[in-house]
């Protein structure tokens, strides 16, 4: 049972992606129910796991991949932080993008990839070694390009060359620095650390530099960070799920992985990378809350906030002390619950209103009440406002900071939160606070909700709204993101 648990967790994926293929593009229904029953049997899944692994069970399974080599699948703690993440929002995903492309062409080709690309998340987070890994990354990338350019405009397919451009070069990277670790230490296994004492330090700083490089692609680091932007042009559920679950938050974990499970904190230091890679987390912080300060459509705007915020994950893994360490741990959660509702919210704002731009945003806060609302605590919780999860995260990433030595931290944080709070702010003031834009007459607002129908479209940014202040406020709580962070850390990180 232990063995074939995380083996079905990939095919509560695998078989909707399998099935939902071959559905004609009217079995509307069918489809729906085939989507939603497999992310409801991955959740339950998922919470058993979690009791267990608590009580200090591990779940793993070995297949052969090549003599030498196998695919070996591993639920860990550090797993099923990502795959609880990935699980919970990947069940309001589905929810929300059935209403919205409810009577779309090509759904069954759309759902098709997106369970793919689910799978593949899970992959990642369940993968027991370097190669196991890479073979689920590169799936990754081959299951998101049909998604980003699923509209077939112009943009899509610009957007989607793009994003092959930088992922595809990125992951031959990648590969090469697993290939030069591997032929000095054999397979790189993440409970078995390679022995590093038989590596040169050059040849141990160039295979971390190759990795992490390739890894930093999909994560979105400056200035390596052009793809995402530019794939803005998907539709909103595949853009929330690249930015909260998928792409960015694979090449952050993968970079994880690599400073905790193949080198160690130790043997970063000591080989002088842990500092260089916080300058540039920071400097991808900073060059990102820049930039979307900058931008006037609103899914660029928080495309560039992705950019920044991703980045805070690594900055806690290079920092390596324990509260910087929990602190990056804690915000893979709390940055994909945010982010996702902001992206949900936009989406909301895009198909209802037609509204794509800062400029357009007056007055819709009385239009779209529910709808702001959710966007409003979003918003609040990437600027770091307390209680929400984001100041959680910035909390132990500056006690991190300072406990590590590096007290400069502070003023990433602090400058990374000014420019947060300048180019959120102004939004929320022209949703709730402006006039009406002209051509809008007050007798036409609809307070009724009528216009945040069906609830299958504005009932997930509502839930991860809440559960942005719920983490925040039950913080403490041995359940919460934070507690299992802690738990991650304690057990398998600190000493």
């Amino acid at each position: 049972m232990t063995a074939f648990l995380p083996v079905a967790l990939l095919l509560t994926a695998l078989i909707p992606a399998a099935i939902i293929f071959f559905l004609a593009d009217d079995r509307e229904r069918l489809r729906a129910f085939i989507n939603i029953a497999g992310a409801v049997i991955k959740l339950g899944l998922v919470g058993y796991m979690l009791f267990s692994v608590m009580d200090g069970a591990v779940y793993e399974t070995r297949f052969p991949l090549v003599p030498g080599l196998d695919l070996w699948l591993r639920a860990d703690a550090l797993a099923l932080l990502f795959i609880t993440l990935s699980a919970f929002l990947w069940l309001l995903t589905t929810i929300y993008a059935i209403a919205y492309f409810e009577g779309g062409a090509n759904l069954s080709r759309f759902f098709g990839f997106f369970s793919l690309c689910v799978a593949a998340t899970v992959g990642i987070a369940l993968s027991g070694t370097a190669i196991t890994f890479f073979v689920f990354y590169e799936l990754l990338t081959l299951a998101t390009w049909p998604l980003v350019v699923h509209k077939g405009d112009e943009a899509s397919l610009a957007a989607g060359r793009s994003y092959l451009a930088y992922t595809l070069a990125g992951s031959a990277v990648f590969l090469s620095g697993i290939v030069l670790l591997t032929a000095a230490t054999g397979p790189i296994v993440f409970i078995e650390p390679p022995e590093m004492a038989l590596v040169e330090p050059w040849l141990a700083r160039t295979a971390f530099v190759l990795m992490v490089a390739g890894l930093a692609v999909k994560a979105a680091m400056v200035p390596l960070h052009g793809w995402l932007p530019i794939a803005m042009a998907a539709p909103a559920p595949v853009s929330a799920l690249l930015h909260a679950v998928a792409v960015v938050k694979a090449g952050a974990f993968g970079i994880v992985r690599v400073i905790y499970d193949v080198y160690g904190t130790d043997l970063v230091q000591d080989l002088g990378l842990g500092l260089p890679l916080a300058v540039m987390a920071s400097v991808t912080i900073l060059y990102g809350s820049y930039q979307a300060l900058r931008q006037t459509g609103i899914k660029r705007r928080l495309a560039y906030s992705t950019v920044s915020q991703i980045s805070y994950i690594i900055l806690g893994a290079s920092l390596a002390g324990p509260f910087a360490t929990i602190g990056g741990l804690v915000h893979i959660v709390h940055q994909g619950i945010m982010k996702i509702t902001l992206f949900f919210c936009a989406g909301l704002l895009d198909e209802k209103l037609k509204i794509t731009r800062v400029d357009q945003l007056d007055g819709v806060g009385r239009r779209m009440p529910l709808t702001m609302l959710a966007f409003s605590i979003g918003a609040l919780g990437m600027i770091g406002v307390p209680p929400t999860a984001g100041f959680v995260s910035k909390w132990y990433l500056g006690l991190g900071g300072l406990q590590a030595g590096q007290p400069w931290v502070l003023l990433v944080l602090v400058g990374s939160s000014l420019l947060n709070a300048g180019y959120f702010l102004p939004l929320l003031y022209r949703a709730w606070f402006k006039p009406l834009p002209e051509g809008v007459d007050e007798s036409d607002v609809d307070t009724s909700s009528t216009i945040e129908r069906p609830w299958g479209f504005v009932g997930p940014p509502l839930v991860t709204a809440l559960l942005a202040l719920v983490v925040g406020l039950l913080a403490a709580s041995p359940f919460s993101p934070l507690g299992w962070a802690t738990l991650i850390a304690e057990r398998t990180y600190l000493p």
